[in-house]
């Protein structure tokens, strides 16, 4: 298997969901979170292999975690709103590749199909996943935790 690291922020929803699946696969992961290891859920457990950047809330983080992929994956349900649509910001201004994925509109295997495809495209060695928290969307962690280990179990 060619070498894939998986980075995200921590947070509930997507980001944790983005981790487990690499921690679950054997895949490396890690990211940026803001510091003090916030979450909405309090403190990222320390199973979580993030670190935390010195004097950073989440906006921070999350333009880090741009800053430092070769590409990012943006799963939303539908209209991008919060710290999602701000991540799809960071990536316009700073010129990186994303993939957005509308969780309302494909299933989870065809998404990991995606990502396969935006991966080999863009020669991604570290991909950034992000998307909402489970507050916003109770699905969030759900639907991404399928289509990663999906895609992690066929990469």
């Amino acid at each position: 298997m060619s070498r894939l690291k998986i980075v995200s922020g921590g947070q509930t929803g997507v980001d944790r969901a983005a981790l487990d699946a690499a921690l679950r696969s054997g895949v490396e992961c890690g990211g940026w979170c803001p510091e003090g290891r916030m979450a909405e859920d309090g403190t990222i457990p320390t199973h979580y292999p993030v670190t935390a950047l010195t004097g950073a809330g989440y906006r921070q983080r999350t333009r880090q975690n741009v800053i430092d992929s070769d590409g990012t994956a943006i799963i939303h349900f539908g209209a991008l709103s919060g710290g999602t649509k701000k991540t799809l910001q960071y990536c316009r201004q700073l010129h990186r590749p994303y993939l957005l994925i509308d969780a309302d509109a494909c299933s989870a295997e065809y998404a990991s199909q995606r990502i396969a495809a935006f991966i080999a495209e863009h020669s991604i060695k570290t991909l950034n996943i992000a998307g909402p928290r489970a507050s916003g969307e109770p699905m969030a962690y759900a639907y991404t935790l399928k289509a990663l280990l999906c895609f992690l179990n066929r990469f």
